[in-house]
């Protein structure tokens, strides 16, 4: 689940990265919004981190 969270997010950010993009602009990725992307994916990855069992 965790997994899936994880990719579900970075595909949210490139699919509303380029879905408010202008026509001129092109519809194409760029490194900045594969970079955002993926840290995006790794904050989630971290926040979704299982807390440690208490003793």
């Amino acid at each position: 689940m965790r997994t899936f969270v994880t990719v579900l997010a970075g595909l949210a950010v490139i699919y509303f990265g380029t879905a408010g993009r202008d026509p001129e602009e092109g519809r194409g990725l760029t490194g900045g919004l594969v970079l955002l992307a993926l840290l995006a994916s790794l904050l989630v990855w971290h926040l979704t981190k299982p807390k440690p069992a208490a003793k």
